[in-house]
C-alpha cells in the first residue's frame, strides 16, 4: 500500500483493474471534462494500467494512484500526481466512478495525497487545472484547500469546442494552515 485512509488505500494499479477501469473511463460522464474519448477499448485500458503500475511513485514525471475501498476492496477511482524535475512542485488530477462520486472518497484521496506531498516529500506547491464547466471538481479542489488563482478563457480544444480553464494552486503554506486539518 502506498498511502492509506481511514476508509481507503491508494496503490499501484494492476491486471486485475482493467475490467473496472475500462468501465468508468469509458462512461460519458467521466470522460466528459477529460483529454480522453469514450468508450475506451479494453486494449487501451490494459496498455494503460500497464503503464501506471510500472512507474515510479517518488520519481519526477506522472504517477496514477489506483484507489479502493477498504470495506469493499476493489477499484473505484484514481487520482494522479505529476512531481515536476524540481522535485518541490506537483500538479494533480483524479478520476472517480460514477457510482463512487458524491461519497467523499475523491475529497479523502485527495487530501491523502496532498498530506503526502507537503508533509512527507516537502514540496511548496501543487497544482491542478480543471474544466470551466466541471462545477464539481472546482468544489473538489477549493473544498482541500486550493485557491483559484485564474481563468484561461478558451485555451483548450476539447472535443470539438474550445474550453475555459479554472487554475488552482496550493502552496505548503496555506496546506499547514488549513487543508491538513480537514
Amino acid at each position: 500500500m502506498l498511502l492509506e485512509t481511514p476508509r481507503l488505500r491508494l496503490r499501484r494499479f494492476t491486471p486485475a483493474d482493467v475490467p473496472v477501469f475500462t468501465a468508468y473511463r469509458s462512461h460519458p460522464d467521466v470522460a466528459r471534462y477529460q483529454s480522453w474519448t469514450a468508450p475506451v477499448s479494453a486494449e487501451d485500458a490494459a496498455a494503460l494500467v500497464a503503464r501506471y503500475g510500472a512507474e515510479d511513485p517518488e520519481g519526477p514525471g506522472w504517477f496514477q494512484y489506483a484507489v479502493d475501498r477498504k470495506a469493499a476492496p476493489g477499484l473505484i477511482g484514481d487520482v494522479a500526481v505529476h512531481l515536476h524535475d524540481n522535485g518541490m512542485q506537483a500538479d494533480v488530477g483524479y478520476t472517480f466512478a460514477p457510482e463512487h462520486q458524491g461519497h467523499g472518497y475523491a475529497t479523502e484521496a485527495l487530501r491523502a495525497l496532498l498530506r503526502d506531498l507537503f508533509e512527507r516529500r516537502g514540496l511548496h506547491r501543487v497544482s491542478a487545472v480543471c474544466d470551466a464547466r466541471n462545477l464539481r471538481s472546482a468544489r473538489l479542489l477549493e473544498r482541500v484547500g486550493f485557491v483559484r488563482e485564474g481563468l484561461r478563457p478558451q485555451f483548450t480544444w476539447l472535443k470539438g469546442e474550445w474550453t475555459d480553464d479554472l487554475l488552482y494552486g496550493l502552496l505548503a503554506e496555506r496546506w499547514r494552515r488549513t487543508g491538513a486539518t480537514g
